[in-house]
Order: C-alpha cells, then structure tokens, then sequence
C-alpha cells in the first residue's frame, strides 16, 4: 500500500463573502509547494458557518462546485470541504469531495448544529461518503459529527482514515481536541481534523486546532490558533500493523446502529 500525503489548510474565512473566499483559497492552494494528494478545506469554505443559507445558497452548478472541480484537475490532488448548497427546494450542509479526473462526490452533514439551529435551516444526510485513493479508504464527515460515534463507527475497518472539517468555537477547543483522538482510538484509524481560525459574523471565536492523530491516538500533528497550511505523508504500515496486533475490530458489535434499536 502506497503512503498518502495530505494537506491541512486552516484559515479564517470572509464571513458570508463567497467569492472572497473562493479567491483566497485559490491562492492558499497555489502557494502548496508539495506534491500532495489529498488537500482538506474547513466547513463552510465559501462563507463561514452561517444560517442565511437563502440569500448564500449555491446550485451544484455554482461558483463553489466549479471552482473545486476544476482547482482539482488543476492541482492533481483530491480536495474537499463543505458549502451550502440548495437542491430539491432544501438546503444542505454538503461536503464536496473534487477528484482529479473531474469526479465529484457529495456527502451531507448528518448531525446539524441544533444549538445554533441548524437543523431549523438545513436538511440532513442520511448516507455515508467513503472515497479509495491511492488504496486507502478515506470517509469524510462534518463538525457535529465528531460528537456521535455510532454514525462514525469503523465497521470491519470499512475505512483507514477519517476527515472532519469543522467551524468548531474556540470555547469548546477541549471537546475537539478530546474526541478527535477518542474516534481514532475507538475506530483504529487515522482521524484528520481541519478547523478554521479568526472570528466569524455572529462574534464566535476559532481556535483552530486542526491535528492528524493516528491510530493508536498519538498527536501527529496539532496547530494552534493562527492560519496554517501543513502538508505530510501518512504511512499506511501503521494502520496494518496495529490492527493486526491489536484486533479489537474483530470484536466490535457490528452494525451498532441497528444494536441499538
């Protein structure tokens, strides 16, 4: 199995100013010196965590979906991070995963933000988005997600590394910093964090934080509260190894959504 290079990007974000924050990310992922393979955004790249999706709301033909598609091709890496994005006169909290060759995955967050009442504005997913590159299994998920491992439970290790983009408030940073090891742990996996940073619309504070814990919960990487872009390659030994000398996966309950009915 091949290693797999990733590359974090942690920014503050133009609040509710799409096309700013298109231009920035632009430069930010032309300035990525390092071949890379995997390039992860925070949630809500275009606009900040905001519930005025009906004035931001983009089509999947919009400036977002176009622009990530073609930054892809561009920069020969996959690169993913959550817009909003309206279809079917709903709107969604929708991850976008860009492929190299001009494919384009979706995955809409499941578990919305009830105390800033995002689940009063956006409609959520119901399916999983697991994405093979370079023979890893990479599943993706969103901010609130992290607080719920049954939706993120590694089922006969359906997946090796798990990706949360996140606009996660600095006065919670403990309860990021804590799970984020918990679900590689739990999970036997690598767990990639990518926070934003700065100070949003409604006032909230980001204190970044973005980190790669492997699977045995060892802080690869973790970065502070100011902008970042940090790029290195994950070794996929480390996954084969820990699962076969610790096989606790063997003994998982299985499907434990349906344990729990």
């Amino acid at each position: 199995m091949q290693d797999l290079t990733v590359t974090l990007i942690q920014t503050e974000l133009f609040w509710e100013d799409i096309s700013a924050n298109l231009a920035m990310m632009d430069n930010k992922i032309d300035g990525i010196a390092e071949k890379t393979d995997v390039i992860v955004l925070p949630e809500m790249f275009t606009t900040g965590f905001t519930m005025n999706a009906g004035k931001l709301a983009e089509s999947m033909n919009g400036a977002a979906v176009s622009w990530i598609t073609a930054k892809s091709r561009q920069k020969n890496a996959h690169i993913l991070g959550s817009v909003i994005i309206e279809e079917g006169q709903k709107y969604f909290n929708r991850l976008l995963w860009a492929q190299p060759d001009g494919g384009l995955l979706t995955y809409d967050k499941k578990h919305l933000f009830r105390m800033a009442g995002e689940h009063k504005v956006y409609s959520p997913g119901n399916s999983h988005l697991t994405v093979e590159v370079k023979g890893w299994k990479l599943r993706s998920f969103i901010c609130y997600d992290l607080r719920f491992p049954i939706w993120v439970r590694n089922i006969a290790n359906s997946y090796d590394a798990a990706i949360y983009v996140a606009n996660w408030p600095g006065k919670r940073a403990p309860h990021w910093k804590l799970l984020l090891p918990a679900r590689a742990v739990e999970n036997q996996c690598y767990v990639i964090g990518v926070n934003r940073v700065g100070e949003d619309g409604n006032g909230l504070l980001y204190s970044g934080g973005s980190s790669i814990i492997d699977p045995l919960g060892n802080i690869l990487y973790q970065h502070s509260d100011i902008p970042s872009i940090f790029t290195t390659t994950l070794n996929y030994d480390r996954v084969r190894e820990y699962r076969e000398n610790f096989a606790a996966w063997q003994d998982a309950d299985g499907d434990a959504v349906s344990f729990f009915r």
